[in-house]
């Protein structure tokens, strides 16, 4: 048997990202009645408002079991989110941004299952030590915040896969059947798709940038803001800003004064498609409609079948 499906109690080895005002109790919801493990991104959520999208995700399944809550551990409000998770009954955790210490053995404690975010090797056999269930290993493909080594998935997994004997989740360029292929070759356990999930109807990303998305050239995105964390963006006027900046050789303290507060939420949110900071990974170029979540996964699972029958047995 898989061993993510082991650990979860999910039907498909497919894990929907957690997004900053892209994934909130509707989009997570429905992967988890699609089978599928379905995240809340609290990244961009105040704790009140977490407890109001995990409570209407709750109304909106009957797998709560299949909910999950990803909290990046670098928000001041960490120790909030967390509390609000458990008190609605949140088992499974995804831990990112941050130490997997921080956190694991007080919600193992509790138990949860804790599955960490990480971009290498040597993190991910870090994250071993401290006790996580799994980790995530996101390549440098993946949308929204991204390692500084810049090492991509297809070269990533095999690394980690042998670095750590707990299940390997691949993440970072995954947007179709055979890129699960792919992954589950190269010894993952299961994937991780985020901008393929964005682009659903369900996804609370803003219609106009789930258009930007759909319309996505190969060069949409590019990684930007190493100075202060690494951040894949959708090339827009705001990127053309921070693009200038850093040819420019920009210090860390003028980036961030341009970043300025809010950014992120007027993009994805709010549709601000000129100023505002749009988050997505480089398998943008692939999407090419809107399906519902449902849709999507039933997709992902025939592309799959497809992908693995027409492989020659021989080369």
């Amino acid at each position: 048997m898989n061993r993510l499906l082991k650990l979860l109690p999910i039907q498909f080895p497919i894990i929907q990202a957690g997004m900053v005002y892209v994934s909130g109790g509707k989009l997570a919801a429905a992967s988890a009645e699609a089978g599928i493990l379905g995240v809340i991104g609290a990244g961009s959520m105040k704790p009140e408002v977490l407890d109001q999208q995990i409570k209407k995700a709750l109304t909106l399944t009957s797998h709560p079991e299949r909910l999950a809550v990803n909290v990046p551990l670098l928000y001041e409000k960490t120790s909030e989110q967390i509390e609000v998770a458990l008190r609605n009954g949140i088992k499974i955790f995804i831990t990112s941004a941050g130490s997997p210490k921080t956190w694991t053995k007080i919600l193992k404690e509790k138990g949860c299952v804790v599955m960490h975010v990480t971009s290498s090797p040597e993190l991910a056999a870090k994250c071993e030590d401290a006790g996580v269930d799994a980790v995530i290993a996101e390549g440098f493909e993946a949308g929204g915040h991204n390692g500084r080594d810049e090492i991509t998935t297809m070269v990533l997994i095999p690394q980690v896969v042998v670095a750590v004997k707990i299940p390997v989740i691949a993440a970072g360029g995954i947007g179709d059947g055979k890129g699960i292929a792919a992954a589950l070759a190269l010894g993952a356990s299961g994937v991780q798709l985020g901008t393929r999930y964005l682009a659903t109807q369900e996804s609370s990303a803003h219609p106009a940038f789930k258009k930007l998305i759909v319309e996505a050239k190969s060069d949409a995105t590019m990684l930007m803001m190493k100075k202060i964390v690494p951040v894949r963006l959708v090339k827009n006027p705001f990127f053309e800003e921070v693009k200038k900046l850093e040819d420019q050789n920009a210090t860390k303290e003028e980036l961030e004064a341009l970043l300025g507060k809010g950014r992120a939420r007027a993009g994805m949110l709010n549709g601000d498609l000129v100023s505002g900071e749009l988050e997505a990974g480089q398998i943008a170029a692939l999407v090419k409609d809107l399906p519902t979540v449902s849709e999507l996964t039933q997709r992902l699972l025939q592309e799959y079948e497809i992908a693995v029958s027409t492989l020659p047995k021989k080369l």
